[in-house]
């Protein structure tokens, strides 16, 4: 892959030049307070922010958050992350309250070598996200106007082929941020020729979103243990009893199919704990998968599936994790999740979580991030890195 790096950058100096860098600073807030619950995307942007701070750049950073409809709208406003980056930089950001007007015009004119500019969010313009083109190209002219060079950084993005990241780097020397050039390097390794055992554990609610990274991962991967709100599509093409757990009726036959084709490479919980409702406080019980209950849902894997995860778990060199076992955010239904993440943790493996609601666990649950390799920052990215699709964001940093 040939894809200039932030090094390259650096070694040409940017001391008094503005960067443009493209960061995925799109975090969880609480409903309530407008606090972000987890920073684990704002940390993860700081090795590239700091060397560029560092060698005396004007960093102006672009970033989306939430999915307001191409129009401002407060509570998808960036300025509590604004406030946070400050406190991990240990200085001051600067923020634009608006992302191409007036403030940020002005803001990043201000900007001193060694600043940091933060621009509001960038889906507050319908140009950001547009289909068409010359409306993408015309947002993208006014951000690439703040810049001298860019930096995506943005690996949770760039499967968008958005103004941010598709578009302004065909108009600025380009280069790939530290945070992309390591996810990059690490999903490479899995596509590749990784070691073996590889162990692939999927969850998540949805057998329709991770069916196009299960025909790609079947032929190349030892075992697929699948859990989460989508094994019961899986059970009920066994001809098991699912209760009112979620299911997906027109996957039934697909996933059926993908049953008699794996070889035995997908394994699949044998027990699951029902509740009474989708609630923290719900009547519960651990039942095996051919006895759910009727009027009941399954909401995490149970002891024995955990088990048996595990000792596959324990036998692998290398594994990817996508997505929770069951309902993490109740404690009542996080066992599985947690069960399998330090079954991960404990193996003698190159083990890699892949983004979203699994990075979003290992952090709720307080495990150690050390205690695995690499966890990626796109879950939606790392899905379809693995793929074997082209990536937008890749694509336009290749040209």
């Amino acid at each position: 892959m040939s894809i200039r790096t932030l090094d390259d950058l650096l070694a040409e100096g940017v001391s008094g030049r503005r960067v443009l860098v493209r960061a995925d600073l799109n975090v969880p807030l609480d409903k309530q307070t407008g606090a972000i619950t987890d920073d684990g995307r704002i940390r993860a942007v700081l090795p590239t922010l700091g060397a560029l701070v560092e060698a005396g750049a004007k960093v102006v950073v672009c970033s989306h958050l939430g999915r307001p409809k191409g129009a401002p709208d407060p509570q998808f406003s960036l300025g509590p992350v604004a406030g946070r980056l400050g406190e991990l930089l240990g200085a001051p950001v600067h923020f634009a309250t608006d992302t191409v007007g007036d403030s940020a015009r002005s803001t990043v004119a201000g900007l001193a070598d060694g600043q940091v500019a933060l621009l509001e969010n960038l889906r507050f313009n319908a140009g950001e996200t547009s289909k068409d083109e010359a409306e993408r190209g015309a947002f993208a002219d006014q951000l690439a106007a703040f810049g001298d060079a860019y930096v995506d950084d943005a690996f949770g993005a760039v499967h968008r082929k958005h103004a941010s990241v598709f578009d302004v780097p065909a108009r600025l020397p380009h280069v790939a941020g530290r945070l992309v050039l390591r996810e990059v390097e690490v999903l490479s390794k899995l596509t590749g020729e990784p070691e073996r055992p590889y162990v692939v554990v999927l969850g998540g609610s949805k057998v329709s979103d991770k069916l196009a990274v299960i025909e790609a991962l079947l032929p190349t991967v030892d075992r697929l243990l699948i859990g989460g709100g989508m094994c019961f599509t899986f059970l009920k093409a066994q001809g098991l009893e699912v209760g009112t757990s979620l299911l997906e009726k027109d996957m039934v036959e697909t996933c059926r199919n993908l049953l008699e084709r794996s070889g035995g490479k997908i394994m699949l919980p044998v027990d699951v704990v029902v509740a009474d409702a989708f609630a923290p406080d719900a009547a519960h019980d651990t039942v095996r998968v051919d006895g759910i209950p009727s009027h009941r849902l399954g909401l995490d894997v149970g002891p024995e599936t955990v088990a048996g995860f595990s000792a596959a778990l324990s036998q692998a060199k290398t594994i990817f994790w996508n997505g929770p076992m069951g309902v993490f955010e109740m404690p009542a239904f996080a066992a599985g999740t947690r069960g399998v993440a330090e079954a991960i943790t404990k193996a003698d493996a190159f083990s890699v979580v892949g983004g979203g609601d699994s990075a979003a666990a290992v952090r709720a649950l307080r495990l150690d991030e050390t205690d695995f390799n690499h966890i990626s920052t796109g879950g939606g990215a790392s899905l379809e890195y693995l793929e074997g699709k082209t990536l937008p964001g890749i694509a336009a940093l290749e040209n």
